[in-house]
């Protein structure tokens, strides 16, 4: 399935970008030929491979802790805040990433 404008279009509202139409234009093609090389990972023939078993060894052992695994104590609010760009009582204050109905019926 090849990638359109109206994809890219859809992506960019989606990460909240504004996109020029030249830079639409021009990402089309671009992300086309980034999904086709990425699909060539497909072709592969990983029969031999063994599934990855991550964080185990080979035998299905846990491997050694880097660290001993214990509570410590957290920063608590106030240092955890203080470098924060807008704090709001008490809290992070974070820009709104929920769409509204209207913005939902455009995807």
């Amino acid at each position: 399935m090849p990638i359109t404008e109206s994809d890219i279009q859809k992506i960019a509202a989606l990460a909240h970008l504004e996109i020029t139409d030249e830079e639409l234009h021009t990402l089309a093609p671009q992300v086309a030929s980034i999904v086709a090389y990425v699909e060539q990972l497909s072709e592969l023939d990983t029969s031999a491979v063994e599934p990855a078993i991550g964080g185990l060894t080979p035998e299905g052992e846990r491997t050694a802790a880097v660290r001993e695994d214990r509570t410590r104590p957290s920063l608590g609010q106030r240092l955890a805040l203080e470098q924060a760009p807008e704090p709001a009582h008490g809290h992070f204050r974070v820009p709104k990433v929920i769409a509204s109905s209207e913005e939902k019926e455009n995807f």
